[in-house]
């Protein structure tokens, strides 16, 4: 932005490193209302790092020992449960490359060996949130050669989550009215 009369330009800074922190945080807070109320038991998943330097008690040095699979697991109902949280800008689709391969490959292992797995993504302009399981993830992109995952596919395929007082991001509520049938739409 140039004022006028100045020679000052002033650019707007834009950060990347806080996307996706809001949804994480609602997660996180859902999480522990499941626990707290013995409905599920979902943690976030600890990048693995390996440690360099340290110096009195503080890492001043590390770097991603190796990638990261998903952000959370746990159990509930007596599966086993792996998702993936994203936010995007984007009101139109879900970028493909906000899921890395190895990623889709462990979404892919999950669901092959009948766990729950699912993507939970906010489109944050248009304040809606999905769920959208594993085997619905893995047919677009098995199936389709794009680069992203329009917001019709998430509108046909996958669950709204609607918010809620006691979990703002309450995916628990929409795994209770599938009747079981993980991975296949019944709406």
């Amino acid at each position: 932005m140039r004022y006028p009369n100045s020679t000052k330009t002033f650019h707007k800074v834009i950060s990347h490193s806080n996307r996706g922190m809001v949804l994480e945080q609602l997660i996180n807070e859902a999480n522990k209302y499941y626990l707290e109320n013995d409905l599920a038991l979902i943690y976030k998943k600890p990048t693995p790092i390996q440690i360099v330097k340290q110096k009195e008690g503080k890492i001043t040095d590390a770097f991603f020992k190796s990638p990261s699979t998903t952000d959370y697991n746990g159990l509930y109902n007596g599966y086993y449960i792996d998702f993936e949280a994203k936010e995007t800008t984007s009101k139109t689709s879900f970028p493909i490359k906000n899921i890395h391969s190895h990623q889709i490959k462990h979404i892919r292992n999950v669901y092959n060996h009948k766990g729950i797995v699912f993507l939970i993504v906010r489109f944050t302009k248009l304040n809606e949130t999905y769920l959208l399981f594993g085997k619905d993830f893995i047919d677009y992109i098995d199936s389709e050669n794009k680069k992203s995952i329009p917001i019709d596919y998430f509108r046909k395929k996958g669950y709204i989550i609607k918010d809620k007082y006691s979990a703002k991001v309450d995916y628990i509520d929409i795994l209770n009215n599938y009747g079981g049938l993980y991975g296949k739409k019944s709406k």
